[in-house]
């Protein structure tokens, strides 16, 4: 565990020795950012060839960078879930991608976790978690205030009618409903929000969670703004929409580095830098955006290396390490040596019982995830060397991936189909089957991946047709369509 001290002993006065309490170490502030589909290999400092996101380089070369840092699933939902209550797959609430599916009524999160230790806790951005009118909903999870799309189908829009606060909608103003184009952008909304929150909490311990929507969506930018300047005639490969679509991608992944700088410039401006612990990740693996014959990865190829042209083996929605390898990088100056790289073997539900142990609050005890503070911080400072995971487990629809170590086995299409087993550490492309050579290996992964997973519990839908107008997001979409009506038969005259 990591230690802080707990009193001083005052030199002697006088000829008088005293033991004076010493004041209590102020709680670090946490601030995570979740950036939803950002590639592992989308980054400037990666060596991209066409973003630019300097902040965030820059963030990552004063903390520690892993390497070898996983999703807890595939896509938005399940991973956010993993992230948010420290289970893996086989034993969290959301595993589908639904939108609107819920967590259960008083089921422990990171916000709950912090609210519970005396923390302000608001998060910005796309929920995913829980629709209105469910028992998901965030501030019944430990949130103070929660702005933005609670369904993520509703977050496919960066000019909707409204975003969400607590349950209350927020008009946006010009917003007719159309997914492209509008007088409102979402994103500058949820931002000044979660500034104002940081700002507003500068005198007690927060936790501002920034699950950031960009670069995913119905792509549509304010074409005066400057992250769209950079990009809006760059001459990528395509022609007509396809064009368009990939130059405002490129610019919302720039603007997502703007703003991580304008959070730490704040911080600084508040005198907060170095108490603040700021986390930084993808949310899974990137989606395979912008294909053609000169690019078959995509036209930002954001699982291959570029500067060597290895890549992860698929896309988001797949559980080979294409679907779920994502950049991750955590600062706390002071603590974490600056320039550090890791490839300690992680994945989302460790971040739960990371930063319990790192600010010095409790970890709900049925979380699957492992402490990797000793990994930050040295095991001096920790109280003791890193614990590893005897296995990694994940499950999305019919498919089954269980990791131990470098081996990894896969299960493709549900039961009764094949296993696949690759050794990692000599095919980090998962190219080559081996799960003929190694019967015995394949056999222990499987039994761990039979011992992983318990039936799901689901949360609980109270009011279906709060739920259903989140997801009908554009202008004029009723909640429910109406029966087809049925055409008279006109007899012909014969």
């Amino acid at each position: 565990m990591f230690i802080r001290p707990l009193f001083a002993i005052l030199l002697t006065l006088y000829g008088t020795s005293s033991i004076v309490a010493a004041a209590p170490a102020a709680k670090p502030n946490v601030v995570y950012f979740i950036i939803d589909e950002l590639g592992y290999y989308e980054l400037s400092g990666m060596g991209h060839p066409e973003h630019q996101t300097p902040n965030i380089d820059r963030l990552m070369a004063d903390g520690m960078r892993f390497t070898q840092c996983l999703a807890g699933g595939p896509v938005c939902a399940p991973t956010r879930c993993a992230l948010l209550t420290g289970k893996h797959a086989g034993h969290m609430t959301v595993r589908a991608n639904g939108g609107f599916d819920p967590l259960r009524e008083g089921e422990a999160t990171l916000a709950s976790m912090f609210k519970d230790a005396g923390y302000a806790t608001g998060g910005f951005g796309k929920w995913g978690n829980g629709g209105r009118g469910t028992s998901g909903v965030p501030e019944k999870h430990g949130f103070d205030l929660f702005l933005g799309y609670y369904d993520q189908v509703h977050a496919h829009t960066f000019f909707p009618k409204y975003l969400v606060r607590n349950s209350e909608e927020v008009p946006l103003a010009g917003n007719t409903g159309d997914t492209k184009v509008g007088e409102t952008f979402s994103q500058y909304v949820i931002f000044d929000e979660a500034k104002k929150f940081i700002r507003a909490n500068k005198q007690q311990p927060f936790f501002a969670y920034l699950p950031f929507t960009p670069p995913h969506g119905q792509w549509g930018f304010p074409k005066d703004d400057p992250s769209w300047q950079l990009f809006k005639d760059k001459p990528y490969k395509f022609e007509g929409k396809m064009l368009e679509d990939a130059r405002m991608y490129a610019a919302m992944v720039n603007l997502i580095d703007r703003e991580v700088g304008e959070v730490r410039d704040l911080l600084k401006e508040l005198g907060l830098t170095d108490n603040t612990i700021i986390v930084f990740s993808g949310d899974n693996g990137a989606n395979k955006y912008f294909p053609n014959k000169e690019y078959p990865e995509g036209v930002f190829s954001p699982n291959v290396n570029p500067r060597t042209g290895v890549k992860y083996r698929g896309f988001k929605g797949q559980l080979y390490d294409g679907g779920l390898h994502v950049p991750f990088a955590v600062c706390w100056p002071g603590k974490i040596k600056p320039g550090s790289v890791s490839d300690h073997l992680s994945y989302f539900p460790d971040v739960m019982p990371t930063l319990a142990e790192l600010s010095g609050t409790t970890c709900p005890k049925d979380a699957d995830g492992i402490s990797f503070a000793p990994t930050l911080l040295g095991a001096d400072a920790a109280g003791g060397k890193q614990a590893e995971h005897e296995y990694l487990y994940w499950e999305h629809q019919k498919d089954i991936a269980v990791r131990s170590g470098n081996w990894k086995a896969i299960q493709v299409g549900g039961p009764g189909k094949p296993w696949e087993l690759y050794d990692l550490a000599n095919d980090v492309s998962e190219e080559h089957d081996v799960a003929a050579e190694h019967s015995d290996i394949l056999e222990k992964l499987k039994g761990y991946a039979a011992a992983a997973h318990v039936p799901v519990e689901p949360g609980v839908v109270y009011d279906r047709s709060l739920v259903e107008k989140d997801r009908k997001y554009r202008d004029g979409e009723p909640a429910e369509k109406p029966a087809a009506k049925k055409k008279k038969r006109i007899k012909a005259k014969v």
